[in-house]
């Protein structure tokens, strides 16, 4: 029996990659004292001597945070700790006040769930730090080159979710992330802005020989804050750490950063373990105990969620998949959706979507949809015209181009405008005068060429300014050629 070895340079590498998210919880006040949260405020105006961890201030939890954790605990089914701790963490940084930062560490609130393919390892709360802003080489604060701290963000409610390491691409990272956001979003417990630093996410990055079960040495890629930069910069340490080992080195666990204007990586820090940081059970605060009335009220105030939404539009509407998840990762989507399907029962779901994520989306963007002059029963009475023939579906675009500018009702534009469908009699004298400008055409139509029906029918939706049925079009051509 032949063994085929295989040299470094030639072996195939399979990423493993696990994410640490950090959310921004959407709390009236900070972790542990009563200061208000902020963004974009004056610096250093929300701070008190609680956050900026003056001597004898006690810290009280934020009854609203718990909460607002428990309830994203059960969404990722996790299992719930009767019993969870705070402990201290500490590290010396100008952005840490206290010198250590409040969090849990071997006591979580919640551990072992899943989203989707992916299980999460855990689900803790902790406060976040303050924020540092750096000038630039060239740039300068207050007049020279510095380094300054904005105390406002330092105590913010937060909650990490820490996955195992189950994805294994950087397209599916950052998919799974995506519908994590859009979870979040839908759970309301924060607004998950990831260019305001609302939704932070690091990426634990490690390679081994495919198919093989053993794990490599891992680096981290930090404060990854779009969906695309995520992606780029997994991609990047894959391709980096795939050059180490076919080059016979070894990869470091350290933790990097990627510049995405470059696409350069560059080394941070070591990685640090958990025993780096000295963590001791918080002495100031008692053991984190949620009573029966705080588990049902956290289940209470669950709804359904993007996994279980788009699956019951695809099962229950016939929704195909893309469709689907497009309406329940955007919730206000999802909403406007089938407020429409519930104000029109006669309309098909499908067509009725498509009009939503295709051309409503293509006039709205990233706007909520509930913000626009659009309203849910417009746009179901203006796909019913157009399923009742009443009106082309070009024409019923340009109805909805008025409609996104200022609203109204479909019916009153397409008499206002004379959109209504161009009837037999009009058609016949417009169809009779395409067919004679366009002698070519009609000869290769003759001849079996269906791609030059397109210049005859063209010219017929030209001068009806697209209120011609194209179907109708054809057809009346065709019989005017003979054809049948």
């Amino acid at each position: 029996m032949t063994t085929v070895t295989t040299t470094p340079t030639e072996r195939a590498y399979e990423p493993v990659i696990g994410l640490e998210i950090h959310v921004q919880l959407r709390t009236q006040t900070k972790m542990f004292c009563g200061c208000a949260l902020s963004f974009g405020d004056e610096p250093n105006t929300h701070t008190c001597p609680v956050c900026l961890g003056h001597p004898g201030t006690l810290p009280v939890p934020n009854a609203e945070a718990i909460h607002f954790a428990l309830m994203i605990g059960l969404a990722l089914e996790c299992e719930l700790a009767p019993r969870s701790i705070f402990h201290r963490k500490n590290y010396f940084y100008p952005d840490l006040p206290k010198g250590y930062q409040i969090s849990q560490f071997d006591v979580p609130l919640s551990r072992s769930g899943r989203l989707g393919d992916v299980r999460v390892h855990r689900v803790h709360l902790e406060e976040d730090a303050a924020k540092l802003v750096h000038a630039g080489a060239s740039g300068r604060i207050h007049g020279a080159e510095a380094s300054v701290v904005d105390f406002n963000r330092g105590g913010t409610p937060l909650v990490e979710i820490v996955t195992e390491p189950d994805l294994s691409s950087p397209e599916q990272a950052g998919e799974w992330l995506r519908l994590l956001r859009a979870t979040l979003k839908r759970l309301g417990v924060s607004d998950v802005n990831m260019d305001e630093g609302s939704l932070r996410c690091d990426a634990n990055v490690s390679i081994r020989p495919a198919g093989t079960a053993t794990l490599g040495t891992k680096t981290e890629l930090k404060n990854m804050n779009s969906f695309r930069f995520l992606e780029r910069g997994i991609a990047a340490e894959v391709t980096r750490q795939e050059q180490i080992l076919r080059g016979g080195g070894e990869v470091e666990q350290e933790t990097l950063h990627f510049d995405p204007q470059t696409g350069a990586l560059s080394s941070l820090r070591s990685k640090e373990e958990s025993h780096d940081y000295r963590y001791f059970p918080e002495p100031d605060l008692v053991p984190l105990a949620p009573t029966q009335a705080m588990l049902d009220r956290a289940r209470a105030a669950l709804p359904e969620l993007p996994a279980a939404r788009a699956e019951r539009l695809e099962r229950e509407l016939g929704l195909p998949t893309d469709t689907a998840r497009l309406l329940a990762f955007r919730s206000e989507l999802g909403d406007f959706y089938e407020s429409a399907l519930g104000a029109d029962g006669a309309t098909d779901p499908a067509t009725l979507a498509s009009w939503v994520t295709v051309e409503l989306v293509a006039r709205l963007g990233d706007v909520d949809p509930v913000e626009s002059p659009v309203s849910p029963e417009a746009l179901a009475e203006l796909v019913r015209l157009v399923s009742a023939r009443s009106v082309s579906g070009s024409a019923a675009k340009e109805v909805l181009d008025a409609m996104a500018a200022g609203g109204g009702r479909p019916e009153a534009i397409v008499a206002e405008r004379g959109l209504g469908l161009a009837g037999a009699g009009e058609l016949e004298a417009i169809v009779d005068r395409a067919i004679e400008a366009n002698p070519d055409a009609v000869e290769k139509v003759r001849a079996g060429t269906g791609k030059a029906m397109g210049a005859i029918v063209g010219a017929i939706m030209r001068e009806t300014k697209g209120r011609a049925d194209g179907g109708e079009v054809q057809r009346m051509v065709r019989e005017r050629l003979g054809l049948g």
